[in-house]
């Protein structure tokens, strides 16, 4: 398990596994079930194990983290654009789909309160929610929110998960060794912070 591990790392230092940590940020906005999240963790823990911090060996090749980082977070930045830009354009159609759904009017009545009186930690809550990416860049743009006032929010909310999520995979191959159970560990604390995130921004007020 542990080489296996060691042949991902290797590829963490490659241009390939960087585009593909990316495409799927990228995409997720529109295809929630996409495991982004996985897979940034998953790179990360390689590049624990490649970099010889988990298991102690001098490395051969060692990982970039930041870059890992600066990757997914643009990523994700980018991913919010499109999807902003898009609901920016939908026109009646997509107004009138927001207005069929409790859930997305709720979200555009809270987004907008808060965005509006500078607030918008709601969206970097809502970057780890389970789709809630997907739902704060879609309502901001439906509601032609100001790029100014959701795109610090944005990258705020991009750089708070990138760094997270590769926090998770890295310091938990350190702790736990380069093993799934380092992998495992650390997807249960991502999926805890996203239902953590999913409860308290359900509590907030509209």
């Amino acid at each position: 398990m542990l080489e296996s591990l060691e042949s991902v790392g290797s590829l963490t230092g490659s241009p390939w596994i960087y585009a593909m940590v990316a495409l799927s940020v990228l995409l997720d906005v529109f295809l929630p079930v996409l495991p982004s999240g996985v897979l940034v963790i998953t790179a990360a823990t390689a590049a624990a194990a490649g970099s010889g911090a988990a298991t102690g060996r001098v490395p051969h090749e060692v990982p970039d983290i930041m870059a890992l980082i600066f990757c997914a977070a643009t990523a994700s930045v980018l991913g919010d654009l499109v999807a902003y830009r898009l609901a920016w354009r939908g026109g009646k159609r997509l107004d009138r789909a927001i207005a069929r759904s409790r859930r997305l009017t709720t979200a555009q009545e809270r987004l907008g309160g808060a965005l509006s009186q500078g607030g918008g930690a709601l969206v970097v809550l809502a970057r780890f929610a389970p789709a809630g990416r997907s739902v704060v860049s879609l309502v901001a743009g439906a509601a032609h929110r100001r790029v100014r006032e959701f795109l610090p929010w944005s990258a705020l909310a991009g750089i708070a998960w990138a760094a997270y999520s590769v926090a998770l995979g890295y310091f938990g191959a350190q702790w736990l060794g380069a093993t799934w159970l380092a992998t495992g560990v650390s997807l249960v604390a991502l999926f805890g912070a996203g239902a953590g995130a999913a409860y308290v921004v359900r509590r907030q007020p509209a």
